[in-house]
């Protein structure tokens, strides 16, 4: 997905494809000496059938065929071969695989096998030059066949690497896969410096004895015209009882449950209530609520600890009706906006905490409900940082463990930091390298690797449901931690559609729920946790003398300093603190203390912003706080103010910068009439918004 995203941005024509291993029998013989090697196939994708067909042969070449690698055999290549186009390989494939072991009857059968499984429109022989010795056997006995089969000559080339001077980049990179050091006379490494992406002239050069071959990656790259769909949504199907939609049924539940949640439903509360449901339901997101509030359900009748809620979802006051989170919307002041936003439409996004040893059973459950074949977890990816870069290279290239350590020290140990960000900010890593050419070259060669996916691993929260089989949608693969899982990370699964939930498993809900139960035992009842008080002035004042080792975010070492100096009085300077120790509002924290703690007066840039401010001493420590003061002062729409709170969160500074204008000055066409014309001075306003 990101490479199709990447070539439509760069106006390319994307050609999705795989190189898939072909087992030398079947996919099921897995015997040492036999089956230890496969041979090399490349499958492109014409149509949607094809990619259909490409991510079925994916999954079972790994659920069914795994064998050191993942494999298919021809039993699944004639099963699930249309749609798709089939290049014969490199010096790996079958034919050229019987040419080189001088049997060319069997690489005449397998050619005919390829083409009349394929069709003869949708085979072609691959020669390529890559200057090794063999490739010119195998170009020359795939020209004659080819002129005695009528199969097309592609000319092709392997690209490990983009640029010929990254061959020895690449080189470093095989050694940190296979364990090995660069002066590892017995390690694996390629023939040449010629595995790199060619142009015209230098593809003419290499294979100018074969002109037609030239002329055929255009004939083919015509025939593939696959698009990933984004904004589809392939939501798993919830059964309501009979005699309802999913609408209806979704209503029902939420006016009925809304009552035991508020002890008279007032005016309020059903107003918020019917908007939630306008919008819910016109996005159409009834069935994904009815999804997340059924297995919430089974959670808790099976006495699984389930957290109140986290992120935007506590916002919603159907999630608070339907017992998804805990927490009041309407006495915090949550805005639903920030987690549906009528003015865009994105799938809503609820993480879920559940009690660490019992996460399991309710992944267990949503499978046994939607089917085994229907949800799986994602995969995830670790890339080389920095650091980690540092050391892996130099390893490889066998410098002195005192010099990496030394190297990797000078790295600042920062939240995204880089190798390239390291050398502005370092002096000492500058020096290093000026003095040191054995360094300078070990720096080069991690930058070059640094952010490279380096091993997959299982997202430690993400679960996908889907509505028809996921292999459908996209391919799977053997996890040795949880059985299958998807080959696509988590903002892929969501992008082509797929419902992805995040199933927390947070140790703290065990921790809780055992001090419940040994109170149980003590006192012959056991406390229900969803139903304490929040005015324990004891719990404020241990709190505020910092002792919350073990206490769910107030732990840290830095957090629990902040505590000492903050010195809750109520739960609500519990939620500011967590919120102010974030590196974004983090330079309010004096201010706000003081605030709190000298009751001098606080003073505000406008009047407008007085009630926006007041309760967090006229500092701006939420995201709703943004959300509130660029709709009540610049007049903006919930929705549109959104925009301006995920722009803010990402760090995106062009929209920010965009808006800025319109904040202060307004913008017509698009019906905000900004804080001038709210009658805040302009100097006032600009201030505000820095």
């Amino acid at each position: 997905v990101d490479f199709y995203k990447a070539c439509k941005k760069a106006g390319i024509k994307p050609i999705i494809g795989c190189e898939v291993y072909v087992a030398s029998r079947t996919r099921f013989d897995r015997q040492a000496g036999l089956d230890d090697s496969s041979y090399h196939l490349i499958l492109l994708v014409k149509n949607e059938t094809g990619y259909r067909n490409l991510s079925k042969l994916e999954t079972l070449a790994s659920l069914e065929g795994f064998y050191y690698k993942p494999r298919v055999d021809r039993e699944l290549l004639a099963q699930y071969h249309e749609g798709l186009i089939a290049l014969s390989g490199c010096m790996a494939g079958e034919v050229a695989q019987k040419i080189l072991q001088e049997d060319l009857d069997g690489a005449r059968e397998a050619a005919m096998w390829y083409k009349d499984t394929f069709g003869a429109e949708n085979y072609y022989f691959e020669v390529q030059n890559h200057g090794i010795h063999e490739q010119m056997q195998i170009n020359y006995h795939l020209n004659l066949l080819s002129q005695e089969l009528d199969i097309p000559l592609v000319a092709t080339n392997d690209n490990h690497y983009v640029y010929e001077e990254d061959a020895k980049t690449q080189d470093v990179m095989l050694c940190i896969q296979t364990g090995k050091t660069l002066d590892d006379v017995n390690r694996m490494r390629f023939d040449s410096n010629n595995f790199y992406l060619k142009s015209y002239e230098e593809m003419q050069q290499a294979l100018g004895d074969y002109p037609e071959s030239l002329r055929t990656p255009l004939k083919i790259a015509e025939q593939c015209n696959f698009d990933f769909t984004f904004g589809e949504n392939h939501m798993p199907i919830f059964d309501v009882p009979e005699g309802y939609t999913l609408d209806s049924y979704f209503e029902e539940l939420c006016r009925k449950e809304i009552a035991t949640r508020y002890n008279p439903v007032t005016e309020e509360v059903l107003e918020r209530l019917d908007y939630e449901l306008s919008v819910i339901k016109q996005m159409g997101y009834s069935g994904y609520f009815l999804i997340v509030w059924d297995f919430i359900r089974f959670a808790r009748e099976k006495g699984i600890y389930v957290g109140p809620g986290r992120g935007s979802a506590a916002g919603s006051i159907v999630s608070y009706a339907l017992h998804i989170t805990d927490i009041d919307p309407l006495k915090y002041d949550l805005l639903f906006e920030r987690f549906l936003n009528p003015e865009r439409v994105s799938m809503p996004d609820i993480d879920i905490d559940f009690c660490y040893e019992r996460r399991g059973e309710v992944i267990d459950y949503v499978i046994e409900k939607y089917g085994q074949d229907h949800v799986c977890q994602i995969i995830t990816f670790g890339t080389m940082a920095a650091r980690g870069a540092i050391r892996d290279v130099g390893r490889v290239m066998n410098v002195p463990i005192a010099t990496v350590n030394k190297v990797a020290k000078a790295i600042p140990n920062e939240l995204g930091m880089t190798i390239d960000k390291a050398l502005h900010a370092s002096q000492e890593l500058r020096n290093y390298c000026d003095e040191d050419e054995q360094i300078a070259e070990l720096i080069a060669t991690a930058q070059k690797l640094e952010g490279l996916p380096r091993h997959a691993g299982t997202h430690a929260a993400g679960v996908v449901i889907s509505k028809e089989p996921l292999d459908h949608y996209l391919p799977l693969q053997k996890s040795a931690e949880c059985g299958v899982i998807t080959q696509y990370a988590k903002e892929n699964v969501e992008e082509i559609g797929l419902l992805k939930m995040d199933f927390l498993g947070l140790r703290n809900l065990g921790v809780i729920q055992n001090a419940c139960r040994m109170i149980g035992k003590e006192t012959g009842s056991e406390p229900d946790i969803d139903h304490l008080s929040f005015d324990d002035e004891k719990v404020f004042a241990a709190i505020g003398t910092g002792k919350t080792e073990g206490v769910f975010q107030l732990e840290s070492g830095g957090m629990r300093n902040f505590m000492k100096e903050l010195k809750p009085q109520n739960f609500e300077d519990i939620i500011a603190g967590i919120s102010l120790f974030r590196p974004g509002p983090m330079d309010f924290i004096p201010k706000y203390v003081k605030g709190k703690n000298s009751g001098e007066a606080v003073s505000y840039s406008c009047p407008e912003l007085e009630p926006i401010l007041a309760p967090t001493y006229g500092c701006i420590v939420y995201q709703e706080q943004v959300m509130q003061i660029v709709r009540d002062l610049g007049g903006y729409t919930l929705g549109r103010s959104d925009l301006v709170r995920r722009a803010m969160s990402k760090k995106k500074q062009y929209v920010m910068e965009q808006e800025r204008k319109n904040f202060t000055y307004g913008n017509q066409e698009e019906g905000v009439p900004g804080c001038v014309a709210n009658g805040i001075d302009a100097k006032v306003a600009d201030h505000i918004y820095d």
